[in-house]
């Protein structure tokens, strides 16, 4: 993720005024508020469950209701 914004960065630097200013205002009309309520634990759970899954390729991931219904938490 580092590495990303590091990037973004430099990108951003080379930016002529014109297009920063043009950038800005796309930022600026950026929706920012959550689009879900999804409690933090949740999404804690879903990621450590494909963490481990990726870890330990031969388990069998056991949460596909969950991921239907998360999907649907956050439709």
């Amino acid at each position: 993720m580092d590495s990303s914004i590091e990037i973004l960065k430099r990108k951003i630097e080379s930016f002529t005024p014109e297009l920063a200013e043009a950038f800005i205002r796309i930022v600026d009309n950026l929706d920012t508020t959550p689009k879900t309520n999804v409690p933090q634990f949740q999404l804690d759970e879903v990621f450590n469950r494909i963490q481990f899954h990726s870890e330990n390729t031969k388990t069998k991931l056991d949460f596909f209701e969950s991921i239907t219904e998360l999907e649907q938490i956050c439709a």
